[in-house]
């Protein structure tokens, strides 16, 4: 049902279409290159236009090259994937663990659903962007993973307290309690009875929380507090435009990650309202 009211969506499969293209470009793109050699700076090439020779390779420059000489094109497709597969990680990190304590909590209510929720406050009313930013920069050795551990330390909060509403809604429906009533095992009652009944609710909060997730990797990469320099990122070729002559006269370094990010964050976004119409009787086409 869910997917004949989807299929309805003539915007929403269009974006689905792009962004399964988007995809494949840039993960079989990736598959083919080596990111340190991508990322060898080439002094001779410095702001290279479009079409140019590469005096390295001998080949051309599709989208021309930035300050260090670097390939704008393949940085555009290592950035993209490590941006996605950044963004991904940590929507499964944080969807894993805000699910589990939603719906403990909700499930069994009481002290244990106090003590959790108490936890989730606490960590909501941290100045969580401040404190990424002192972690990134004290942290020794800081790489792509400890940035995805501790983005996924603090932005599961919101999970938690989404789930927790969900369950406590359907703990007190019959099914529930016939299962109470035989004895069965509460991880049973949780895992095979209480979770399938909130995976529409999931699958749209992964979809939407995937674009959302990329767009604060990119930010923070913006602001010099993302991934390590020699890591390409969207956000790693953003950064150039804070330079004025760049922004100005060399729209090739920065602007083509900026489209990509506003056409992945525009399908994501569709798609995931799309799921959430589809999964609500209320809102569906008909």
């Amino acid at each position: 049902m869910v997917g004949r009211e989807f299929l309805k969506d003539k915007l929403a499969m269009f974006s689905l279409v792009l962004l399964v293209l988007i995809l494949i470009v840039v993960f079989s793109g990736a598959y083919y290159v080596n990111q340190g050699d991508i990322m060898t700076v080439s002094i001779f090439d410095k702001y290279a236009v479009p079409g140019s020779f590469n005096t390295n390779t001998g080949s051309r420059f599709i989208l021309g090259a930035d300050e260090g000489g670097r390939d704008v094109f393949w940085q555009l497709i290592i950035g993209a994937r490590n941006s996605i597969m950044i963004g991904f990680s940590i929507t499964i990190l944080t969807s894993i663990i805000g699910v589990s304590v939603g719906v403990i909590a909700g499930f069994y209510g009481g002290i244990v659903d106090n003590i959790l929720m108490r936890i989730v406050d606490f960590v909501m009313v941290l100045p969580i962007q401040m404190l990424i930013i002192v972690l990134v920069t004290i942290i020794p050795k800081y790489n792509v993973w400890s940035f995805i551990l501790i983005m996924s330390s603090f932005y599961w909060v919101g999970k938690a307290r989404l789930f927790r509403g969900k369950t406590l809604s359907e703990g007190q429906r019959d099914y529930v309690s016939a299962s109470k009533t035989l004895g069965t095992n509460d991880f049973k009652i949780m895992l095979r009875e209480i979770l399938p009944n909130l995976s529409s609710l999931i699958i749209t909060n992964l979809t939407i929380n995937f674009a959302a997730n990329i767009g604060i990797e990119t930010t923070l990469t913006f602001l010099g507090f993302g991934l390590p320099t020699n890591v390409p990122s969207l956000g790693t070729l953003i950064t150039y435009a804070s330079n004025g002559d760049v922004l100005s006269n060399k729209l090739w370094v920065w602007l083509p990650a900026s489209i990509l990010i506003l056409v992945m964050m525009l399908s994501i976004n569709y798609i995931g309202q799309a799921l959430k119409r589809s999964a609500d009787a209320r809102q569906r086409l008909g």
